[in-house]
């Protein structure tokens, strides 16, 4: 009988390596098209590391080279001190991941996608176990096809994880899923990350790479851009603190740009919007009340991810 403390089938001590994993100088083309252009980059044991960029840029194509699952043109790639070119058979026990198509038969019962996954990874972990841990044992008996966006989500997880990963790929993992599924798969990706694996999560949304990622890689044209903490990369583009609020007394916002820190005032109708630094909004809304006016849906936001992406990847187009 198979048990959850089977060990793997491969025992040899790993190549020592500071990162998990180490890119240097990438490059991959399709017909002429230059999809990998040199990148270059380092992932730490234990971090959930986000990869940004817009479609096309080479997200998933860089994910499938450092798995060995598709061959790069040139460059260095090692993960676990390993080259996925020359070691993909140790690299099998090592690696989980859920791909941006993963799909199943949709006849195909929750236990049974669990059982065999795990049957084909060795059954280095019981499935069983599997199930409890991720809290399928109520749809173990659900078709695919029945299984909500979120619930299928969940059982990709579970499914990445059946060979106890020292490094997982998680690609547009909460692409389509509803604001509650969202938070719910988040959960489950620091859950990963706790169990001791190091994650990589390929993501175009940005309120998700801000709230997951220890740092964030974002690419375009083929290379990558800028990479760090989110707070550094928000940090390093600067950017303005934007003052929204409706006012129907438009008269009211003469003379507001000349407010110390407050760099612009537009208005459309009662909609207004002023950009400043960090002071400006306080500055803004102190003035109004002296001048008698109450704005309503008074909202301040500070620089953000998204205006870092933004930056570097429109700057990278021209």
């Amino acid at each position: 009988m198979t048990t959850a403390t089977q060990r793997r089938p491969d025992l040899k001590p790993l190549p020592p390596d500071d990162h998990a994993i180490t890119v240097d100088g990438l490059t991959k083309a399709y017909s002429g098209r230059q999809v990998l252009d040199g990148l270059s980059l380092h992932v730490g044991h234990g971090e959930i590391f986000g990869i940004l960029g817009p479609n096309g840029t080479g997200k998933t194509t860089a994910v499938e080279i450092i798995q060995g699952l598709r061959r790069r043109d040139s460059g260095k790639v090692h993960i676990l001190g390993l080259d996925p070119a020359k070691d993909q058979a140790r690299l099998r026990h090592l690696l989980g991941a859920q791909l941006q198509s993963s799909e199943l038969p949709e006849r195909l019962k929750v236990g049974e996608a669990l059982r065999l996954f795990a049957r084909l990874a060795g059954d280095i972990v019981d499935w069983h176990e599997l199930r409890d841990e991720w809290d399928l044992g109520r749809l173990e008996r659900t078709a695919f096809g029945a299984l909500s966006g979120g619930e299928r989500q969940r059982l990709f997880v579970a499914l990445a994880l059946v060979n106890r990963p020292r490094v997982v790929f998680l690609d547009e993992l909460t692409q389509g899923l509803d604001p509650a599924a969202r938070r719910e798969t988040w959960r489950l990706v620091r859950r990963v990350r706790e169990q001791g694996s190091t994650v990589v999560l390929v993501t175009h949304y940005m309120d998700e790479a801000e709230q997951l990622c220890d740092r964030v890689g974002v690419l375009s044209g083929g290379r990558l851009r800028a990479c760090g903490t989110p707070d550094e990369l928000i940090a390093s583009v600067g950017g303005s603190y934007r003052t929204r609020f409706s006012c129907t007394q438009t008269s009211a916002l003469a003379g507001l740009d000349g407010l110390p820190g407050v760099h612009s005032v537009t208005h459309d109708g009662d909609a207004v919007e002023i950009l400043g630094d960090s002071s400006s909004g306080v500055l803004v809304a102190a003035e109004l009340v002296r001048r008698g006016v109450i704005p309503t849906d008074f909202l301040v936001s500070g620089p953000s991810l998204e205006d870092v992406f933004v930056s570097l990847t429109e700057g990278a187009a021209r």
